[in-house]
């Protein structure tokens, strides 16, 4: 037995905010739009929202101090603001970052009385509506309900462990026309690592395999652009779509061990996040034991052979930093104590292991 519940209603196509702006009218009285400090103004997506809002006469501020792997005390800091401006919904314009701001920033100003220190953890909290315009093509946030939020306290980053789907997501390509080709490659393994954890994960479900297999049919598709670091619209497209379907497939199965083991290297080594899962690719993938759906990837991606899906792991996802063998171990313990992404694994995994993945990853 399994659940599928994936309440978000998507809207897909070139110009989608502005066209589809009506659908705003009713969700509140006034928006807090929750953005990064440039990109949101650069590639057009804070003009067309707040285009579409003026064209329903619905009043707005603007909040735009996140920062990539956003912070509690960001959080806090904009639910301040909006209480003060009396908002009423959310919309997060951006990548993963200020989405996953917009729904924590969201709770709270449902829940005022909570602040960042106190806002993970404990009973289930609802939210005031949020409205998300992805404009990176890795995290599928727009479709999902977490929320990953950096606490500095803990030294790592967590979900906030409250269910927020976006009401409507807008998804719109577009606004990746002009994204640098690292941000464009890190966010696509990102994408890449929610489409293989969902499928490899012991929650994997018929429904969710569905969206995988679909998911990585569009990402093989892109492979090429990829690996040239050159991108047509229509391969952004592609790559933006693989991501919303990740995102469709996780919100059903969650996330497993690259995820938790990169949160470190993020963390503490400054790599971002779809890297800090990629590089541990290699090395996960040849950890199981039971290799059957393993060997299924390359043939869902497109390709003629495994070999060939590590020799692009291998071209998409170089690193170069230093660390060594305690900080390994450190970071081994870190993974260990982390039983949701533990539980997810399809097979049993012991610490030894673990260590293995990062040493034959980054040594």
């Amino acid at each position: 037995m399994f659940q599928f519940y994936m309440p978000t209603k998507v809207i897909i196509g070139r110009e989608c905010v502005v066209k589809e702006g009506h659908l705003l009218k009713g969700i509140g009285n006034k928006a807090l739009i929750v953005t990064g400090r440039y990109s949101a103004k650069k590639n057009g997506a804070l003009k067309d929202v707040v285009k579409a809002l003026e064209a329903q006469n619905m009043a707005y501020c603007v909040f735009d101090e996140v920062e990539e792997n956003p912070s509690l005390e960001t959080v806090e800091k904009a639910k301040n603001f909006g209480v003060a401006q009396g908002v009423d919904f959310v919309i997060g314009i951006g990548g993963g970052s200020p989405i996953d701001a917009s729904k924590a920033i969201a709770v709270m100003l449902k829940h005022p009385e909570f602040t960042g220190s106190t806002l993970i953890g404990g009973a289930s909290l609802s939210s005031v509506p949020v409205i998300a315009v992805p404009t990176t093509a890795g995290t599928g946030t727009e479709v999902t309900q977490y929320a990953i939020v950096t606490d500095h306290q803990a030294k790592t980053k967590k979900n906030i462990g409250h269910t927020v789907f976006p009401q409507i997501a807008f998804v719109d390509a577009y606004y990746m026309k002009d994204m640098p080709k690292t941000i464009t490659i890190h966010t696509a393994v990102d994408a890449m690592s929610h489409l293989v954890e969902s499928y490899l994960s012991v929650k994997s479900n018929a429904v969710s395999e569905g969206f995988v297999v679909e998911g990585l049919k569009e990402w093989g598709k892109c492979i090429p652009q990829l690996l040239a670091g050159e991108f047509t619209l229509e391969g952004r497209e592609c790559l933006m779509m693989a991501s919303m379907l990740a995102g469709m497939a996780i919100a059903q199965t969650g996330t497993s061990l690259p995820h938790g083991m990169g949160y470190a290297l993020t963390y503490y080594k400054g790599l971002p996040h779809g890297l800090a899962n990629g590089v541990l690719y290699k090395a996960y993938l040849r950890s199981f034991k039971d290799q059957s759906k393993v060997q299924k990837l390359h043939v869902l991606l497109g390709l003629e052979s495994y070999e060939a899906l590590e020799k692009i792991l291998d071209a998409l996802c170089r690193v170069d930093i230093e660390i060594s063998k305690e900080e390994i171990a450190s970071y081994t313990e870190e993974m260990c104590a982390n039983k949701a992404k533990l539980q997810n694994h399809p097979e049993p995994i012991s610490k030894e292991e673990v260590y293995k993945i990062y040493a034959d990853s980054l040594l």
